[in-house]
This record gives C-alpha cells, structure tokens and sequence, in this order.
C-alpha cells in the first residue's frame, strides 16, 4: 500500500521521497512497537497501519499551506497525523499537543529517533494552550478522532491564526455535527465550514471538515453545546 503513499503526495503537488518513505516506516515500527505497553492505538499490524495511519494523514496534505507554516496536531495521542505531516513536510513546524504524559513521552522519543527537528512537543490540554502565548499562532490546526465538531472548535480555535484554518478528521456520522460545529464557528470567529471528501481504502464516508477562521476569537469566547 506504499504506492498509495505517493499517489495522495503526487495529488498535492508534492514527492515523497525514499528517505522520507523509509522515514514513515520507521515511524509506524515504532509506534507498533510502543503500542504494546503504552496502548496508544487499536491498529496492530503493520498494513493496516500504513492506510489507517499514514495514508489517512496525508489526505491533509492538498489543505495545507503551500510554503513555510505553523500547524498544531491537538491530542496528537501516538501522532497521527502530526508526525507524518512533518516528515512529508519538512517546511513545517508541527506542535504536537497531548495532555496524556506517556503519550508525550512516546512523542519525544519518536521524534528523536526520527531526527525531525521541526517538531515540538506539548504536554498540556488543547485548551490549556490557548490560553496561553500560542493563542492565534497556528496557520492550521488539525485533529482525528479527538471529540464532537463543536467542542474540538472550542479547543482550536483559539490557537488557530485570523485567516488560518482547522482541519477535523471525520468519518460519515460527522453530519450529526454539523449544525452545531457552523454555529460554534460562526459565533466564536465567524468561521465558514465546508466538509470535503477524501476516499481512504477501508474508510467508508472518511471527510475532512475544514473550517476557516475570518475573525479574531474573543478572550471569553462562547461555550457551545
């Protein structure tokens, strides 16, 4: 399933090259590994893992900003899909924000076996963070299986940038969302929301929802249920 690796990077415009491949491969092996102590995913072999991990990250990639950009993966767990974004694109700076400390812990050894030095590792809550100096730093914001549309709003939008956007990994329950995730993004940044298809082998109505941020988000900004 490699190949389908360097067809979702040829579709955004990019090439995956042999040592960023060999690179994800180390990544999945490691993560693989660590799961057997620290249970940081339900996916146990290694091809499944090259869909359900790797491949399911880079159907990011054609929402991402061409050039340089800050993007934060909020409760990053075993680093999906911040991780693989950074290998891929390696002219990003990627946050990896997880509250779970043997989480982290697994974050840092990861990265540091992998030599990614564009990444930075953040043991704290996703809304924690935006209270803090990271407030509206973030050109992108991404998430996968972390909460519902409207709480995962309330969480990155904070640190996601005027202008910016926050990508949420969805599968096809994501319509019961909907409603109440337009109406977060409307009152909290006047955000627009689109939901945008990106087939995955094995991952019936796999979306990703893409909500732009038009305004400033208030310091008290509302809580929506």
């Amino acid at each position: 399933m490699r190949t389908l690796w360097h067809d979702l990077t040829t579709k955004a415009g990019l090439r995956l090259s042999p040592e960023q491949e060999l690179r994800l491969v180390q990544y999945l092996e490691l993560l693989l590994s660590a799961n057997q102590r620290l249970n940081l995913t339900g996916i146990e072999d290694m091809a499944s893992a090259e869909i359900q991990h790797v491949a399911d990250a880079m159907t990011l990639l054609p929402y991402l900003p061409r050039g340089p950009h800050r993007l934060a993966d909020v409760g990053s767990g075993g680093g999906v899909p911040g991780i693989i974004l950074a290998v891929v694109r390696g002219d990003a700076t990627v946050a990896l924000i997880e509250a779970t400390q043997k989480k982290a812990n697994f974050l840092k050894l990861a990265c540091d076996r992998l030599g990614l030095k564009n990444v930075l590792i953040l043991p704290q809550r996703a809304e924690e963070a935006g209270r803090t100096n990271l407030r509206e730093t973030f050109d992108v914001v991404a998430a996968r299986a972390v909460a519902p549309l409207p709480q995962l709003l309330e969480w990155c939008l904070p640190l996601t940038k005027r202008g910016g956007k926050v990508l949420a990994m969805k599968g096809p329950k994501v319509q019961e969302e909907l409603a109440a995730a337009q109406k977060a993004a409307r009152l909290m940044a006047g955000g627009t929301v689109t939901v945008n298809a990106a087939p995955l082998p094995g991952a019936e109505g796999h979306v990703i929802v893409e909500v732009m941020k038009e305004g400033k988000t208030d310091a008290k900004y509302p809580r929506v249920r």
